[in-house]
């Protein structure tokens, strides 16, 4: 007999997934024994928020959903911040947990890991759906994929009672096919004559554009206009003449974006912690751009000229062969917006331009590498001023939600999701403190991560914020990890270094199998 729990999971293997996260407990237990036999392959957290974690990593490499398992209650609970940071940063997540039965929802009987209203709680969040029955598997499956892929994409839960997880279910029907949104061809043209009317275009490149490299650079070069690229989009314009690898939040930067005569935003939700990080106020009048976004109400949260509700890039491909190419002097603005906003992050903070220099080691030393940050110094500098050799290979929590923690997990998710490719996590002492054990789970899988632990003894950030504001620094200097015996205890590799770029670079071209652990001991 095949059981709901049996049948999700082969419902999940029809719809392209390959590996969920999780911890078992005695509410999903029909839902792993779906996995027995399965092509789904298992990896074992040690915690459901890092479990969360992994599915966001593993989702940003891939651009498939990435799937949690966890348990009734404290597990779903327990991953809802990962959820709140997928949702903040657009990346489509399938967290599945069980729910108890059905005849005691919201009656109070004080049940094993009972909540109140376990739907309603992740209801202010994300979508909840419910299997009410077996029958009402199939099409619960198709909208949590539908909601996930077929607009903006985004966490999505699904709970299952535990009388209905065991209960006899027939084959599911085959998955509902999505598709992308097309643009509408009458506004494209309206979009082209707009762009070819105009000499100074800027283009404002967001995290839905990541997946679009090919015809982002497409149009941007017969447009010559330069884009300027998000913490999201870092990596899509690498190296490249038109490439702006610099928040909108810095000075140089809008002084690019005032100059143009048209501005074109593409999958960008034109956040604060981006355009504004700074609360300063003050960014250029952007009421006469065209936006492009795949969210209807993403697109109604700001004025434009023109809105474009599509797949970023469907529209950028379309538009790439409708403008008139031209050569004005996109280059040169570019270079001089790069120039003036490296200038500028040397004179935000002395030590910025050190802690980018990091950065930029970890890049040069391992080409093509998938970089997962946390919020920790060397992350927010090359926030602000960075440019990735690979699309989507430079992520982090330190923008949108700001979840700390995230790192480790969102690694161990990407190395699953890009097989073979090197992948660092760059994190604090603090941070590491969040989501330490999820280090083993890097071992057992046998991942080639490289743990880069800046060790600054504590939340120096936040310190030099409080004395910046003239307050106190209390709560600020938590005792930190003895990083070499905690990496001997994780079956690590392990290597102690001042933050020199140039010995940062050779330890990271030494070979290893496997997980590894760096400390940059911060002066």
């Amino acid at each position: 007999m095949a059981t709901v729990g049996m049948r999700l999971v082969e419902g999940l293997a029809a719809r392209g997934v390959k590996v969920v996260f999780g911890i078992p407990g005695v509410h999903t237990v029909e839902l792993y024994r779906g996995l027995a036999g399965s092509p789904v392959r298992h990896v074992t957290a040690r915690h459901e928020q890092g479990a969360a974690f992994m599915a966001d990593g593993y989702a940003r490499v891939t651009g498939q959903p990435g799937v949690a398992f966890v348990i009734t209650g404290p597990g779903l609970t327990n991953a809802l911040t990962a959820m709140a940071q997928a949702r903040a940063d657009s990346v489509p997540m399938l967290v599945v947990s069980g729910v108890n039965r059905r005849d005691s929802l919201g009656q109070g009987l004080g049940l094993l890991h009972e909540l109140p209203d376990q739907a309603g709680m992740v209801r202010a969040l994300c979508p909840t759906l419910r299997v009410t029955a077996p029958e009402t598997l199939g099409p619960v499956l198709d909208r949590a994929f539908a909601l996930m892929l077929g607009a903006r994409p985004g966490p999505v839960h699904i709970e299952v009672p535990t009388d209905v997880m065991a209960l006899e279910a027939a084959a599911l029907p085959p998955a509902m096919p999505l598709a992308l949104c097309a643009p509408d061809s009458a506004t494209l043209a309206d979009a082209a004559a707009l762009l070819n009317a105009a000499q100074r275009v800027v283009i404002l490149a967001g995290g839905g554009a990541r997946a679009a490299a090919g015809p982002l650079r497409a149009l941007a070069e017969a447009l010559d206009a330069p884009v300027v690229q998000t913490v999201n989009a870092r990596g899509v314009m690498f190296g490249h003449a038109l490439g702006v690898p610099a928040s909108p939040s810095l000075d140089a930067v809008r002084a690019l974006i005032a100059g143009a005569d048209q501005v074109l935003a593409v999958g960008t939700e034109l956040g604060p912690t981006d355009y504004d990080m700074y609360v300063r106020g003050g960014f250029p009048d952007l009421t006469g751009m065209i936006r492009v976004d795949v969210c209807a109400e993403q697109l109604a949260r700001h004025r434009a000229t023109l809105r474009i509700q599509a797949d970023a890039g469907l529209t950028l491909d379309a538009l790439a062969q409708t403008v008139v190419a031209r050569q004005a002097d996109g280059p040169a603005r570019a270079e001089a917006a790069r120039r003036a906003a490296r200038a500028e992050l040397a004179g935000l903070h002395p030590a910025m331009q050190a802690q980018l220099a990091i950065v930029e080691a970890i890049r040069d030393a391992q080409p093509g590498a998938i970089i997962a940050g946390d919020s920790t110094q060397p992350v927010y500098a090359a926030n602000l001023f960075y440019d990735h050799d690979r699309p989507g290979g430079w992520f982090n929590a330190a923008t949108g939600y700001g979840a700390l923690g995230f790192g480790p997990g969102a690694a161990i998710g990407a190395a699953l999701g890009a097989p073979g490719t090197p992948v660092v996590c760059l994190i604090g002492d603090g941070g590491l403190q969040f989501s330490a054990a999820e280090l083993r789970t890097a071992r057992d899988e046998g991942l080639p991560i490289t743990f880069i632990v800046w060790n600054n003894q504590g939340y120096r950030e936040i310190a030099e914020a409080m004395a910046g504001a003239g307050t106190q620094v209390i709560g600020c200097d938590p005792s930190p990890l003895d990083l070499g015996p905690f990496a001997e205890a994780c079956g690590l590799p392990f290597a102690s270094l001042l933050p020199d770029p140039d010995a940062l670079r050779d330890a990271l071209q030494q070979q290893c199998n496997g997980p590894r652990l760096i400390e940059l001991r911060a002066p």
